[in-house]
């Protein structure tokens, strides 16, 4: 299985204009790429997807198990011509010490036994670039370093600079560079880049970017080097996906709408897979443009996005906002993550001074509001226990993902907030805490989300196939005959 991992020496060294070049450019070889992204991402995998026409998958070392990993991998990239996989930060970077099963790029290349090529913003740098080469090649000798490109590339005269430096350590060879060209960088916000739906001139920018690359990196080297990559032991991981599917037709076929748009389009490709196999009917809907939920709906699903961005126009949709309150009190099963959640909420207030005139109402569902911060509210990895009944499963269930959110929720004084804006034990009305969520970095469990049984919603985005279950257990409860 031909395949290659595009690492970085860091955040901001240009891993993803490098990777979303790569596949247009192979792409425009005839070379069908199968991209991936490694760690808990939503909008690189959307350049990916921009540039091949087919979804990015994500793997990760901490929310999934080997055998996930090896399992998403090999299903998605058995019909492809080159598997390219986007890492995470720096290539060492991840939730413990370079460790397996950290999250980091490095467990991932070990894992799937493949070769590596790192990013390098050579801005500023010359001859120390074989410095930085060498350490990151001794820190683990079990990550098979093969290759680099540079980017932000001052001038040819500059890169043979970098080049004879790196190859003078021997085994490892440059692959060539994107030049220094504020047209090919892009634009970034509070969570990231501004994601591929919201970009103006996106196919004359992938042009320009799938030129450059052409022009200035060695697309034969590459594809020989994904070429060499040694073959993969057999996905054990596939007989879970199999487990879960397993006498699915007999299961209730149900029709769940998903919400995407603009404002919500953060989701694992691998979960709506998963839910499709358990017998759900995905029917997409847009909360920004469209008046009405699709009809005949068993069950809602809000992913995360940007609502905060467009909160005048969700707000303003006024027929929607009912269609969900309506959906809601028929008892539908809802689930709603980050995004979601502030949708559902009482409305959107952009800052914690903002007055009333600036607040945007929601769905009003979620008997509290969600406000803008102006720093980070949370970041990393979540292991969430399902603390009350929900429709993903009841108290007890574990599954592992993410959060990266800048709003809180602000509850009703009777109601207490916990730690990153969580839901406090004390809040009564019929809702109560969704999880009992523990961080890597902070050990001491809290309460995050909400949920009334029917609805469930959280700032964590949850990886179905860390626990599988999540998703059969959705569709039963988007059955109206099944109990909750």
């Amino acid at each position: 299985m031909k395949r290659l991992i595009l690492a970085g020496s860091g955040s901001g060294s240009g891993k993803t204009t490098v990777a979303t070049g790569l596949i247009a450019a192979f792409e425009a070889r005839g070379v069908r790429v199968q991209a991936f992204k490694t760690g808990p991402d939503y909008i690189d995998p959307g350049y990916h997807q921009a540039a091949c026409g087919r979804p990015s998958r994500n793997l990760d070392t901490w929310m999934l198990s080997p055998e996930a990993n090896r399992a998403i991998f090999s299903r998605a990239a058995s019909r492809a011509g080159l598997a390219l996989i986007e890492g995470v930060m720096g290539l060492y970077d991840g939730a413990g010490s370079g460790l397996a099963g950290d999250g980091s790029t490095a467990s991932l290349a070990r894992l799937l036994k493949a070769p590596v090529v790192m990013v390098i913003d050579a801005s500023g740098l010359a001859q120390s670039a074989a410095a930085v080469v060498l350490g990151f090649r001794s820190f683990d000798p079990g990550v098979d370093l093969a290759g680099v490109i540079f980017n932000r590339v001052g001038s040819p005269r500059h890169y043979e600079l970098l080049r004879e430096a790196v190859e003078s350590l021997g085994g490892i060879r440059c692959y060539g560079y994107l030049p220094r060209d504020p047209e090919l960088a892009l634009p970034e916000r509070h969570l990231g880049l501004v994601p591929h739906l919201e970009r103006q001139g996106l196919e004359q920018f992938l042009e320009r970017l799938r030129t450059a690359v052409s022009q200035t990196i060695d697309l034969d080297g590459l594809y020989r080097l994904g070429v060499a990559a040694g073959p993969l032991e057999a996905p054990a991981g596939e007989n879970v996906f199999r487990a879960v599917a397993a006498g699915q037709d007999q299961a209730p076929r149900v029709r769940v709408g998903l919400a995407r748009d603009r404002a919500f389009s953060f989701y694992y490709q691998d979960n709506l897979d998963l839910l499709e196999s358990c017998g759900a009917e995905l029917v997409e809907f847009s909360p920004l443009g469209d008046e009405r939920l699709p009809p005949d709906l068993d069950g809602v699903i809000l992913g995360g996005g940007f609502p905060e961005v467009f909160r005048s126009e969700l707000s303003a949709n006024g027929s929607m906002l009912d269609d969900l309150r309506r959906a809601a009190a028929r008892g539908l099963a809802i689930y709603a993550e980050c995004g979601g959640l502030m949708y559902l909420s009482q409305g959107i207030a952009p800052s914690p001074e903002a007055g009333e005139g600036d607040f945007s109402p929601m769905v009003g569902l979620i008997p509290a509001r969600a406000v803008m911060g102006t720093r980070r509210a949370a970041l990393g990895y979540t292991r969430a226990v399902l603390a009350s009944d929900s429709p993903v499963g009841g108290p007890g269930l574990e599954a592992r993902g993410h959060e990266f959110h800048w709003s809180t929720l602000k509850l009703p004084a009777e109601g207490g907030q916990g730690a990153e804006g969580g839901v406090g034990p004390g809040y009564g009305g019929g809702w109560h805490p969704a999880y009992r969520a523990v961080s890597p970095r902070h050990l001491e469990p809290r309460s995050e989300g909400l949920t009334n049984g029917r609805v469930l919603a959280a700032y964590t985005h949850l990886h179905f196939w860390s626990n599988p279950s999540l998703a059969a257990n959705f569709v039963r409860a988007c059955d109206r005959g099944s109990a909750v």
